[in-house]
């Protein structure tokens, strides 16, 4: 009996991903192609090469989990051994890859452009979120000795010289990922709300043709620059500064209408004609911050490690760069400006992070309350009333005044689901008024619903609050981490924070007092914040309803999806090796899918500025700054007391 199950479980799990995901897919795509206002990239031989190549190197993944890993390439039924041959030994994840490279090819094969700008990047994001949500904790924990690497990798984080397969790795996971989403964003084309970042007298310095030279030089200066790296951790600086740099950089593109026309001029010479050249491949939507500047100054610190004697000649290098970028005529003075100052931030990632995990353990153990007779007042609850005001402000400028009041009613609509949530999957002895986000979620669902009955478009709800959602929960999170709640499991000190109040979740019910532990309410507070990004540029754009409110669901369910495993709350059940909020991530994934096919796809309207929007928020947030911070510690009756 037990073997008829598990064989049945394999049948029915192969064909959910070898053929019900692949055909969803490909339904998707087609259901929301009305959706995307981006043209598509049509191409029959380039797509079909793209496909096939995405199509050897996830059968190549699969053949070695099967005759080296002497199992199926199945989650639920793992191969029994750790597998380095085949094409492992060249990168992980095969299968993952390949199938990403299939969906693009696919999608310019057949010219669809959803299945270019909406379905492939999801499949991508979501294939990131599976290994780092999943995969990669389930090989440490069965696994837990095997420290082979693939060829091509991160460098480690040591002093020795860099091998053949450290140097190519740069090549080929730093460059080639910069290199394609560099074009995709020009291939997007200059937006309709584009805003020239010339200053007035910027437009009438001359362009200095000569100059060229070294502008053009930042290639060969960044090409070069793997393969003189002297040390693995040289290498890894500059790979990790490059990767971060070219998602945040992308991001901004997309996010940020900036532009940058390159200014005209008549040519002259050879540096003239290699200028003009150089402009025909180049678009002014991917001018601010200046790449230029910023590969520019990460190549110069390599060099400068590097060969330390010509430390002067590499940083006068770079700047000579930065500055050609304005005698060019290439970019305006702020591009520059941004490049440089994004460079420092890239530079000193270490220093950031240690900043913000300081402030984060200071808010952690910053709890104070206040008594007066049996009422107390919790500081936490604080940092509620803010999130409630920001969302709600903004969900009231993005509707318009005429809903405000239907806005206000699934606001409390989520007060009272996220209390509702919580009481019956965390509710106890010693939480009596806990709150669950996906019971917040829940909540906006049922008063969106019902607002139809007050003559308000429950799309147009639900795509506002999907835009303020991320700054209510960013704001949230810090409540989060005042009181203890949604915290860490262990971690190490360099990414941990402790907390030592004794009012904290943490100290009261689990043994992980003075213990570094992961900050997940940080982590949630960063993804929130590209969501916010993201959910902003939608409306702006005067995208569909439809399609903001699903991507706020995708975006959420994957990042919940990667930050659940890092939590240590012990009252969270596991079911079938994933934790009840990661089945409730993918299900969130799934709806924002649906939601994008079958909502509503009118287009988001303009903003209107309202002072009936502060008002409102105003009032909201006072009253949960007392349903999250003011509570009755002497009762036990239920949500009475919040800690």
């Amino acid at each position: 009996m037990a073997n008829h199950s598990v064989r049945t479980g394999k049948f029915f799990y192969g064909f959910l991903f070898v053929v019900a995901i692949p055909v969803l897919l490909i339904g998707w795509a087609r259901l929301t192609e009305d959706s995307v206002k981006i043209l598509p990239l049509n191409s029959d031989p380039f797509g079909a090469a793209v496909v096939l190549l995405g199509t050897v190197i996830m059968l190549s993944g699969m053949a070695a989990l099967i005759f080296y890993g002497k199992g199926l390439p199945m989650n639920a039924y793992p191969p029994t051994e750790y597998v380095t041959q085949g094409i492992y030994r060249l990168m992980p994840h095969p299968i993952y890859v390949g199938f990403s490279i299939i969906c693009i090819g696919a999608s310019i094969a057949t010219g669809s452009a959803s299945g270019l700008w909406i379905v492939s990047p999801v499949v991508i994001l979501g294939c990131v979120a599976i290994v780092q949500g999943y995969e990669r904790q389930d090989l440490l924990d069965r696994f837990s000795s095997v420290s082979a690497k693939p060829l091509l990798h991160i460098p480690a984080n040591e002093s020795v010289s860099p091998s053949f397969s450290d140097r190519l790795s740069i090549y080929v996971l730093v460059f080639v990922p910069w290199f394609i989403l560099y074009e995709a964003v020009q291939f997007i084309g200059t937006p309709a709300d584009a805003f020239s970042v010339y200053f007035p007298f910027e437009r009438e310095l001359p362009v200095l043709e000569w100059t060229e030279l070294f502008y053009g030089s930042v290639y060969f200066f960044i090409l070069l620059a793997p393969l003189i790296a002297k040390t693995k951790k040289d290498l890894r600086e500059f790979s990790t500064a490059g990767l971060i740099s070219t998602g945040m950089i992308t991001l901004l593109f997309l996010a940020i209408p900036f532009i940058a026309q390159p200014r005209p001029f008549f040519e002259h010479n050879f540096f003239g004609r290699l200028l003009l050249l150089e402009r025909a491949y180049d678009s002014p939507t991917t001018s601010f911050p200046s790449f230029h500047v910023v590969w520019a100054f990460l190549g110069a610190r390599l060099y400068a490690r590097s060969i330390p004697s010509l430390k002067m000649f590499w940083w006068s290098w770079a700047v000579l760069i930065s500055i050609s970028c304005i005698t060019t005529g290439m970019h305006a003075m702020i591009d520059v400006l941004a490049g440089f100052l994004f460079f420092l931030f890239v530079a000193h990632l270490e220093t950031v992070w240690e900043w913000l995990r300081s402030m984060t353990e200071q808010i952690a153990n910053s709890w104070k309350e206040w008594r007066f007779g049996p009422v107390r007042i919790i500081n936490h609850g604080f940092y509620a009333g803010l999130g409630a005001f920001l969302g709600l402000a903004i969900i009231g400028t993005l509707i318009g005044v005429q809903y405000i009041l239907s806005a206000v009613v699934v606001a409390f609509c989520t007060v009272i689901g996220a209390a509702l949530w919580a009481q019956f999957v965390e509710g106890s002895p010693s939480l009596l008024r806990p709150y669950g986000w996906y019971g917040g979620v829940l909540g906006a669902f049922i008063g969106a619903v019902f607002s139809k009955f007050m003559g308000t478009d429950p799309w147009l709800l639900l795509a506002a609050f999907s835009v303020g959602s991320p700054f209510t929960q960013s704001a949230g999170r810090l409540r989060c981490l005042v009181q203890g709640c949604c915290h860490g499991r262990e971690s190490s000190p360099a990414v941990g924070i402790r907390y030592t109040h004794p009012r904290t979740r943490v100290c009261r019910l689990s043994n992980l007092k003075g213990v570094p532990i992961h900050p997940t309410p940080l982590y949630s507070i960063l993804w929130n914040i590209v969501i916010a990004i993201v959910m902003l540029r939608l409306w702006f754009l005067h995208s569909p309803l439809c399609l903001i409110a699903g991507m706020y669901l995708i975006l959420t369910g994957l990042g919940r999806f990667v930050e659940e495993p890092y939590r240590g709350e012990p009252q969270t059940p596991i079911y079938g090796g994933l934790r009840l909020y990661q089945w409730l991530a993918v299900l969130s994934v799934v709806g924002g899918i649906l939601v994008t096919i079958f909502g509503n796809k009118q287009d988001a309207p303009l903003p209107q500025v309202n002072s009936e929007a502060i008002v409102s928020a105003l009032i909201f947030a006072v009253i949960c700054t007392f349903a999250y911070g003011v509570d009755f510690p002497n009762s036990n009756v239920r949500f009475s007391r919040l800690a």
